[in-house]
């Protein structure tokens, strides 16, 4: 198992993937030092966001432990993360 994605907070729904991901193939990260594997639903380029569980639509999609966004769709796990699926949600601070 050779680790191409990160979580950065364990709260995440989404990793980062660290190198080039092609559609169809094995995604690996640790969480809490158990290996995670999951397929790649869609291409993923380097340092962009995939989901690491199913997201539905209008739900909080979480980077940092932090809300970053809304779900614009369901996006399912595996699945490419970026604007085409997600909208911006500012709080009231």
């Amino acid at each position: 198992m050779k680790i191409n994605a990160v979580i950065i907070d364990k709260k995440d729904n989404v990793v980062v993937a660290i190198e080039m991901i092609k559609k169809g193939e094995a995604i690996f990260y640790k969480k809490d030092n158990e290996d995670i594997e999951l397929e790649a639903l869609t291409d993923i380029q380097i340092y962009h966001k995939l989901a690491n569980k199913d997201i539905k639509k209008g739900e909080p999609v979480i980077k940092y432990g932090e809300h970053i966004g809304i779900a614009a769709r369901d996006i399912k796990k595996g699945e490419h993360v970026h604007v085409h699926n997600v909208e911006s949600h500012r709080e009231e601070l």
